[in-house]
């Protein structure tokens, strides 16, 4: 028998740290982990122990001969990955942490955010000794895209949470939340009480589409969208237009595939998840029964994972529709599925659109349309959105060998009053920190933020998460890219290059009292937690969330 990792696969790495006879990969050292869809179990170097079993995050690991028929395909997805890269013995050497001399004292790092990648780097440097760590976020609540995020309908990724709270409630970590760094505490400030400050601030704004009536009300970024279903607390007073019978996403990533799970899903389903009360509600009303997903490219190229498209196809009275002429690929794409350079993971996307075309779709069923080689030219609506024209591409090789989609003179209308875009997250400036705009990144060399005028690292300044390397990968690619981030930080006060704080804790603690006085602890986040599961318990809920600021603060504040 050999274990096999499925779908709510976090990409933590947590179980390649436990197995005994290293047979999960791709590593975090191995260049193949920043961009894979998950981390795989060789079978036949398992040895069966179940060592990663009890360390995964988020219960994705099951033994080969407990699979059901949903997860069977994980088999040979596993397989496949190490006939395409099998097993050696020349590994890459994991990253190593300076050692740091007791006489330097106790190390004291600011992190802004309480997403993965802060709670990773959290949890990184509080596994040394003599390290301190003060945590800001701008809401009451941490977590960031786990909480906001997460499909709510994924409670197995949500998991994870279990590492962050652990980590948040040590001893060594002060929370400061409900406290928004460049209004109630400077950059200059945080290095006043800091030796480092680590910005793990995500990629909060979205790209735009760049073509006529995209702002036309009716259009809006998934973004919104998601955090509205999510119960954060700046989009919960949004509203969507749900009335009619179809909606159009553009773009297909993951995220696309979860909002289009959310539209057509039985409420009475979510009703048993975490999603937001009003949006749960404005669901029970909604007409919608289609949804298109419009991608630019082929089957071949889309950006979602395989275990996302495979959940779309294990939906409960939904059927995903694919066009068999836009599931067949060009020639270039084809001849790049059979060759050396193709992943496993592509061919079985373009096998899965493929068998997804040859069903017969039940029209009294809702359904979601996966569309390729198709972008939009125009939103059209006399005041809101109405409907949206496009156009059919093709796949023309670049120079460099890649294929690009072209338009061609083939376009087509359809009618919709809601389209959501999802062509990527980008990160947003910060005050006294220098920005890459055309990366949405804060420009940075392995974490340690670069001053663009010199070209040099500016002094205990450093980034991680997607604001370090750009809206790439899942909420477990984050623990490598924190750690190395960290390895610079110890590296740097090891080396001297830090300079020391000129105040304290205590005086931390009464500037963060004048300038918020409405600031959250970790002990003020546990009465939030509390609340909110014991909301949903009445209900059979695994919580309700707080939707306002107000609400939470007075959990908050409360007794219980």
């Amino acid at each position: 028998m050999a274990y096999v990792i499925t779908q709510p696969c976090c990409n933590d790495a947590s179980c390649v740290d436990v197995c005994p006879v290293n047979c999960i990969h791709p590593t975090p050292d191995e260049a193949p982990f920043a961009t894979t869809e998950m981390l795989y179990i060789d079978p036949d170097t398992c040895i069966d122990c179940g060592a990663c079993v009890d360390e995964c995050p988020v219960e994705a690991i099951f033994p080969d001969n407990e699979l059901d028929e949903d997860d069977a395909p994980y088999l040979q997805m596993n397989a496949s990955y190490f006939e395409k890269h099998p097993m050696g013995p020349d590994w890459p050497e994991p990253i190593t942490m300076a050692k740091i001399d007791p006489e330097l004292g106790t190390l004291k790092v600011a992190i802004v955010g309480s997403g993965p990648a802060a709670c990773y780097a959290a949890m990184e440097l509080t596994g040394k000794p003599r390290v301190e760590v003060d945590m800001f976020d701008r809401l009451p609540t941490p977590y960031g895209l786990v909480r906001a995020g997460v499909a709510p309908d994924h409670p197995g990724t949500k998991g994870v949470t279990d590492q962050f709270r652990a980590v948040v409630a040590k001893k060594t970590v002060r929370c400061h939340f409900n406290v928004e760094v460049g209004t109630h505490i400077s950059h200059s400030e945080l290095l006043d009480h800091h030796h480092a400050v680590i910005y793990a601030v995500g990629a909060a704004g979205d790209r735009k589409l760049e073509i006529p009536g995209e702002d036309l009300p009716g259009s809006h970024a998934a973004t919104e969208f998601v955090a509205w279903y999510n119960g954060h607390p700046g989009y919960a007073d949004r509203t969507f237009d749900l009335s009619g019978e179809r909606a159009v996403i553009v773009g297909n990533g993951n995220v696309a595939l979860d909002v289009a799970r959310i539209l057509v899903t039985d409420p009475d389903q979510l009703a048993k998840t975490d999603l937001a009360e009003h949006a749960l509600e404005a669901l029970r009303n909604s007409k919608i029964r289609e949804v298109v997903i419009l991608g630019r490219r082929g089957p071949a190229q889309a950006a979602y994972t395989n275990p996302e498209l495979l959940a779309l196809g294990q939906m409960a009275n939904v059927d995903v529709v694919v066009d068999p002429i836009e599931a067949e690929l060009d020639e270039a794409s084809q001849a790049f599925v059979e060759s050396d350079a193709a992943e496993p993971s592509v061919l079985l996307k373009v096998k899965q659109a493929q068998e997804f075309a040859s069903r017969t779709a039940d029209p009294s069923r809702k359904r979601i349309v996966l569309r390729f080689l198709t972008s939009p030219v125009e939103i059209l609506g006399d005041g809101e959105v109405s409907q949206v024209r496009m156009v059919k591409n093709e796949l023309v090789a670049t120079p460099t060998g890649q294929l690009s989609a072209r338009p061609t003179e083939t376009e087509e209308t359809i009618d919709t009053s809601l389209v959501l875009r999802s062509v990527g997250y980008r990160g947003t400036p910060m005050a006294d920190l220098p920005f890459d705009d055309a990366r949405g990144v804060i420009p940075n060399e392995n974490g340690r933020v670069i001053d663009t005028e010199t070209g040099t690292p500016i002094p205990g300044v450093y980034v991680a998460g997607w604001i370090k390397r750009g809206p790439t990968g899942v909420i477990g690619t984050n623990k490598y890219c924190s750690a190395e981030t960290v390895s610079m930080i110890f590296d740097d006060f090891a080396g001297g290059r830090l300079a020391t704080p000129t105040e304290d804790a205590d005086k931390l603690q009464v500037l963060l009292a004048d300038r918020s006085p409405d600031q959250v602890d970790y002990q003020g986040w546990q009465r939030i937690d509390k609340a909110e599961r014991a909301s949903g318990a009445a209900t059979g809920r695994p919580r309700t969330k707080l939707i306002s600021i107000e609400s939470m603060l007075a959990a908050a504040r409360s007794d219980g």
